[in-house]
C-alpha cells in the first residue's frame, strides 16, 4: 500500500454526542509529506481489534454500591467473628513498604491478593504491588510480576496516619481520606471499584442500564477514562482525561455487528494537559472493513 502527498488542511474536528464544545481544539489531518510503505509488521495495517482485554459492552455501574458493600462489611464483622486478613471474602497478605528521606521515614501498609483476578478494561488506575522493586504501582499490571491490591491501604509519616482507604482487586473502592501533618482532614473521596462517585453516566435507557457515556470525574474536573457507547452496546470512543483536558490517544469505533470491534479513526491530543502550541491531529483512520486509509506518520 503507498500513500500519496496530499495538500494540507486543517479541519474543525467534533466528537458527536460526547461532552461539552466549549474545550474542544481544531483537530489536524496532515498527510505525510513522503511516500511511505506500509511494513508487515506495522499495527496500523489492520483496524480490527483482538486485544481481549478491549471493552465491547457496557459494564454495570452503581455507584451508591460502593459505601452499601462497605457498610456490609462492616456488618458481618459484627455479626461474626472476624477471619483474618481476609477482604470481600478473599484472603490476603499483609505487607509493609518503608522509605527513608533526611529524617522523615514514611510506611505503606497494605494487603495483596494471589487471587489470579483478570482486571477491569474500563478502569485506568489498577494498583498492584510490584515486590521486585518494592513499589506499588498504577499502570501495566502483569500478574507475572506482582500482586494486586486488595483490603485496607494506610500510609503514615513516622507515626501519623496521612492517607488511609480500601482497595478491591487493584482499584480504589469505598471512602478515601487524607490528612496533613496534624491529622486535621485534607479530602474525602468515595469510589466504586475504581470509579469516581462523582463521575458522570448518561443512559440510553435508565431501567435497562443501557449506557451511552461514562464520564470520570475529579474535584469537579474530568479525570480518567471516558467511554462512550453505540445504544447496542457496543463502543463507539474512548479516551482519556487528566486535569479535565484529552490526553493521549482517543479512538473511535465503526458500529460493527457480532461485537467486532473495528477502530474508525484515531485522534492524538496532548501527552500532558495544558502543552502549549500543540494542535491534535489524526492519527490513523481505517475503513469498515479494518483497512488502513490514512496515516500520519509525524
Amino acid at each position: 500500500m503507498r500513500f500519496y502527498p496530499f495538500l494540507l488542511f486543517a479541519i474543525g474536528f467534533q466528537w458527536a454526542n460526547i461532552g461539552s464544545a466549549q474545550d474542544e481544539s481544531a483537530v489536524v489531518r496532515e498527510m505525510p509529506t513522503e511516500e511511505t510503505e506500509t511494513p508487515k509488521s506495522d499495527p496500523d495495517s489492520s483496524g480490527v481489534v483482538k486485544d481481549r482485554l478491549s471493552p465491547t459492552s457496557t459494564p454495570v455501574l452503581l455507584f451508591s454500591d460502593a459505601e452499601e458493600e462497605e457498610n456490609k462489611e462492616k456488618k458481618k464483622k459484627k455479626k461474626k467473628k472476624k477471619k483474618k486478613n481476609v477482604y470481600f471474602g478473599d484472603k490476603t497478605k499483609k505487607t509493609m513498604i518503608k522509605h527513608s528521606f533526611r529524617d522523615q521515614v514514611t510506611y505503606q501498609v497494605f494487603h495483596v491478593t494471589y487471587k489470579n483476578q483478570e482486571v477491569d478494561p474500563y478502569i485506568r488506575d489498577i494498583h498492584w504491588y510490584d515486590p521486585k522493586n518494592k513499589a506499588i504501582k498504577n499502570k501495566n499490571f502483569d500478574p507475572s510480576k506482582g500482586y494486586l491490591l486488595h483490603g485496607p491501604y494506610e500510609r503514615r509519616i513516622d507515626d501519623t496516619v496521612v492517607e488511609t482507604g480500601m482497595y478491591y482487586f487493584g482499584t480504589k473502592h469505598g471512602r478515601w481520606m487524607s490528612f496533613d501533618a496534624k491529622s486535621v482532614l485534607l479530602d474525602k473521596l468515595h469510589y466504586s471499584k475504581g470509579w469516581p462517585k462523582e463521575s458522570r453516566i448518561t443512559y440510553y435507557n435508565r431501567q435497562e442500564r443501557a449506557i451511552e457515556r461514562m464520564t470520570p470525574i475529579e474535584y469537579e474536573l474530568k479525570e480518567g477514562n471516558f467511554y462512550h457507547f453505540f445504544q447496542d452496546g457496543s463502543l463507539a470512543v474512548t479516551g482519556e482525561y487528566h486535569h479535565g483536558e484529552r490526553v493521549g490517544t482517543w479512538t473511535e469505533y465503526w458500529n460493527t455487528p457480532n461485537n467486532q470491534l473495528i477502530r474508525k479513526r484515531e485522534i492524538r491530543y496532548q501527552d500532558e494537559p495544558f502543552t502549549k502550541n500543540f494542535r491534535p491531529y489524526i492519527r490513523a483512520e481505517w475503513d469498515k472493513e479494518g483497512n488502513l486509509i490514512y496515516r500520519n506518520d509525524s
